[in-house]
C-alpha cells in the first residue's frame, strides 16, 4: 500500500534532484473557461515531463548490486528520457527498449543522455514485453513506467508540490496513460483534503482506465496527439487506487485536445504535448461543471514534435477563420489576377499563397481558377473577404483544406 508518507519520503529523496517547477495562476485561461484556473508546470521539468520523479525515486531504491548490473525500460518518449536522465548521473548503465518505428529525434535524445537503445517491437506494449524478458535473462532492473510503488510515490511528488503551493483548490484534473501520476495525485490529494474533487483524463482513442471502471475489457488502437497517455491497458497497481479515490474519468476527442495544445500556445504562451493539454481540454468541455471554482490542471509534460506543433497551430488558424483558402474562378486575361488581389487588400485581407490553375480538364480554356491562401482577422473577415469577391463577379468558394 502507497502512502503520503511514501509520497513525502520521495520529495525529500527528490531534493536537489530535479526541478520544483512552478505552480501558477492563469488570468486568460480563467477568463477563457469561467473556472479559476492553475496550472502545475511539468513541461518545465527536467527532460520536460514529470517522468523524471519516479525514474529517479525507483533507481535510488536500487541495490549497490543492481546498479552495478544496470537497468532497463521501455519506452518511446518521457520515460525513456527520464530514466537515461538519472541512469547518466547516478552511473548506472541503461539500456532502452523503443519500437522500430521510433522516430529518430526521440531515440537521438534518448541517446544523448547516455542510454543504449535497442529498436524492437512494433508497439511500446511489445518493446516493454521484450524489454522484461531481457532484464530477467540479464540479471537486471526493470523499471516500469507507471505500475510501481516507488514510481507511483515519485509522480505524487507533482500534486503534493501542487497543493502546497495552491492549498484551496476545489478540483485537480490529471492525465491518465497508465495511471502512475493519477494514483500519485489520488494519494497526496486526499491527505490534504478529502473533499478535493479529482478528475481523470483519457484521450477517446485510448480509454483503458475509463474502461477499467466500467468492467469492460480495456483497449484502444489508432493514432492520437495524446501519445503520452496512449496506453492499452492500465497497471495492476493503479487501477485499484484510482477506483479507490478517483470519482470519474473524462474520456476527450481529438479535436477538443487538438484545440487544448493550441490554446496553450496562444493563450498562456506554453508549449506543451497532447497528453500535457489533455486537462485543459476537460475543462472546455464542460465549462458549466468547473464554473467559478478553483480548479488545477497537472500539465504533465511538453514533448512535442515541432512539425506536429506547426500543424496544430495552423490548423488552429483555420478553425479561428485567421487562415482561409478561396477558390476564385476567373476570366484568363490580363488584370484579372490583380483586380482580385486588389479587392483582397482593400478589405484588409493578407495574402500569403497563390496557385494558378489553368491545365485542368474540368476548367474552360479561357477560364482559370486561383487558390489563394489568405490571412484574416476571424471568420467575419472571411465571410466580407467573400462577398467583395463575389459582387465584382468573382465566383469563389471557401477550401477546407488550407495546407500551403
Amino acid at each position: 500500500m502507497i502512502t503520503i508518507d511514501d509520497i513525502r519520503t520521495a520529495a525529500d529523496l527528490l531534493k536537489g534532484q530535479i526541478l520544483r517547477t512552478p505552480a501558477i495562476n492563469s488570468p486568460e485561461l480563467s477568463k477563457l473557461t469561467g473556472a479559476d484556473v492553475y496550472l502545475k508546470l511539468e513541461n518545465q521539468q527536467i527532460t520536460g515531463s514529470f517522468k523524471t520523479r519516479g525514474s529517479y525515486v525507483r533507481m535510488a531504491a536500487l541495490s549497490d548490486a543492481e546498479r552495478k548490473a544496470g537497468v532497463i525500460a521501455a519506452s518511446a518518449g518521457n520515460h525513456a528520457q527520464g530514466v537515461g536522465y538519472h541512469a547518466e548521473r547516478l552511473r548506472i548503465p541503461a539500456t532502452i527498449y523503443m519500437p522500430a518505428n521510433t522516430p529518430f529525434t526521440k531515440v537521438a535524445r534518448t541517446e544523448a543522455l547516455g542510454a543504449k537503445v535497442i529498436l524492437k517491437g512494433e508497439s511500446v506494449a511489445e518493446s516493454r514485453v521484450l524489454a522484461v524478458k531481457a532484464a530477467e535473462a540479464e540479471g537486471k532492473a526493470f523499471i516500469h513506467p507507471y505500475d510501481d510503488p516507488h514510481v507511483i510515490a515519485g509522480q505524487g511528488t507533482a500534486t503534493l508540490e501542487f497543493l502546497e503551493d495552491v492549498p484551496d483548490m476545489d478540483a485537480v484534473i490529471v492525465p491518465i496513460g497508465g495511471g502512475g501520476l493519477a494514483a500519485g495525485c489520488c494519494i497526496a490529494a486526499r491527505a490534504h483534503n478529502p473533499d478535493l474533487e479529482i478528475i481523470g483524463a483519457q484521450a477517446d482513442a485510448y480509454p483503458s482506465m475509463f474502461q477499467a471502471f466500467k468492467g469492460e475489457p480495456p483497449h484502444g488502437s489508432g493514432a492520437t496527439i495524446a501519445d503520452g497517455i496512449a496506453v492499452k491497458e492500465p497497471g495492476d497497481v493503479t487501477t485499484p487506487i484510482l477506483k479507490e479515490h478517483m470519482p470519474t474519468v473524462e474520456v476527450i476527442n481529438e479535436a477538443l485536445i487538438e484545440r487544448a495544445v493550441q490554446i496553450m500556445v496562444d493563450v498562456q504562451r506554453l508549449i506543451v504535448e497532447g497528453s500535457g493539454a489533455v486537462p485543459l481540454a476537460v475543462l472546455l468541455d464542460q465549462p458549466e461543471r468547473f464554473k467559478g471554482r478553483k480548479v488545477g490542471l497537472i500539465v504533465s509534460g511538453g514533448n512535442i514534435d515541432s512539425r506536429l506543433l506547426s500543424s496544430v497551430m495552423m490548423r488552429g488558424l483555420v478553425r479561428e477563420g485567421r487562415l482561409a483558402k478561396l477558390r476564385i474562378s476567373l476570366i484568363d486575361m490580363p488584370g484579372a489576377l490583380a483586380a482580385v488581389a486588389g479587392i483582397i487588400g482593400n478589405k484588409g485581407g493578407n495574402i500569403v499563397d497563390v496557385l494558378h490553375q489553368r491545365m485542368f480538364r474540368d476548367v474552360p480554356v479561357k477560364e482559370a481558377d486561383v487558390d489563394i491562401a489568405i490571412e484574416t482577422i476571424d471568420a467575419g473577415h472571411v465571410r466580407e473577404i467573400i462577398e467583395a469577391l463575389e459582387a465584382d463577379g468573382f465566383g469563389n468558394r471557401l477550401l477546407s483544406d488550407t495546407r500551403i
